[in-house]
């Protein structure tokens, strides 16, 4: 995929049970993102999966700065040309190996990781994240 807007799966894992991967790995390119939804804590959430290789990155779909969702249409992130996800509401670019925000209004906030784990081809809630 080109740098710019990021597409992605917009997947539902609701009412699935824990078994359930949130999404295979042939179904998320490397590189891309991807928004699924999972019960955390007993809430629904919705979690942004990053693909980095064999590796996957989760985060809550929340930007610290207000709270707000980063993509700009469910699913649809943006990816700047130095490699940053960046919330569509205000511009707040977010670092991918971490989730540090690197520029923008939350400058040194860092958005919520989830535990996730690949195996089997896809990915899977962590344990503490059930």
């Amino acid at each position: 995929m080109s740098d710019g807007v990021r597409t992605s799966l917009s997947i539902s894992n609701e009412g699935a049970a824990p078994a359930d991967p949130l999404v295979t790995l042939e179904r998320l390119p490397d590189g891309a993102f991807a928004e699924v939804e999972a019960t955390l804590d007993g809430d629904a959430e919705s979690l942004i999966l990053y693909r980095d290789g064999d590796h996957v990155r989760a985060w809550l779909n929340i930007c610290p700065h207000a709270g707000r969702r980063l993509d700009w249409a469910p699913g649809q992130f943006l990816k700047s040309k130095d490699g940053f996800l960046v919330c569509a509401a205000h511009g707040a670019s977010f670092e991918l190996a971490g989730g540090e925000c690197v520029a923008g209004p939350c400058r040194g906030e860092s958005l919520r990781a989830v535990e996730v784990v690949v195996r089997e081809g896809a990915v899977w809630l962590g344990g503490s994240a059930r």
